[in-house]
């Protein structure tokens, strides 16, 4: 069972801007989940959050430089426990290091590597509505079913090991499609719930309940 809008609204969760991210349709998002959420780079904000977001849209190299600052606060939060998502680049800097742009390293929250789609006849950036399938059960997909649909766009995946892979899709090859960290408070989605519908938004809904 889910918290009411009400007591969604009373919860702190703070969306992470760090000058690289969909900020607005993220907060957009999560308002329609029924959570009131605050954009904010103020590491003592974001270390009082009951929640926290990670967005990212761009290059990996690029947003590495500029979270730099935030670096070791992102990381004692997810230290701390509590509940954090990071959402398609938000996912990828979660992990060790990426090949993007030359070997960069990431927050190195999730072990894994973010590698480019083979070149194939498909076309890259993936960009579209694809299914997913659930590796591991966890609270944030309660209720999503097995197959559902989500929008992507992204030239670069995450290759992990299955321990810390929730969810797949296949697009040419199989790809990681979302992570969690050893301790299972810090998820990635590689996709962008907040604009994949009524799935999305129930994600989102399932992520504020874990706050």
């Amino acid at each position: 069972m889910y918290q009411n809008h009400t007591c969604n609204a009373m919860k702190k969760i703070v969306i992470i801007d760090y000058g690289v991210g969909n900020l607005r349709s993220v907060r957009k998002g999560l308002e329609y989940a029924g959570a009131s959420p605050v954009i904010s780079s103020n590491p003592l904000e974001i270390l009082d959050a009951d929640g926290v977001i990670l967005p990212g849209v761009g290059a990996f190299i690029d947003a590495m430089k500029k979270i730099e600052p935030l670096r070791e606060v992102i990381r004692e939060y997810a230290d701390s426990g509590k509940p954090m998502l990071g959402i398609c680049l938000g996912q990828q800097i979660l992990m060790s290091q990426s090949e993007e742009g030359g070997l960069t390293e990431g927050l190195d929250i999730v072990s894994g590597r973010v590698v480019r789609f083979p070149r194939t006849d498909l076309k890259v950036p993936h960009m579209g509505w694809n299914s997913i399938t659930m590796t591991h059960g966890h609270p944030f997909y309660e209720g999503v079913p097995d197959g559902t649909y989500v929008y992507f766009v992204h030239s670069y995946y995450v290759d992990t090991d299955v321990a810390h892979t929730l969810a797949s899709c296949k697009y040419g090859n199989r790809f990681v499609a979302s992570v969690i960290n050893d301790t299972k408070n810090v998820i990635g989605t590689q996709f962008h719930p907040e604009k994949s519908g009524d799935a999305g938004l129930k994600m989102l809904r399932n992520f504020v309940g874990m706050c």
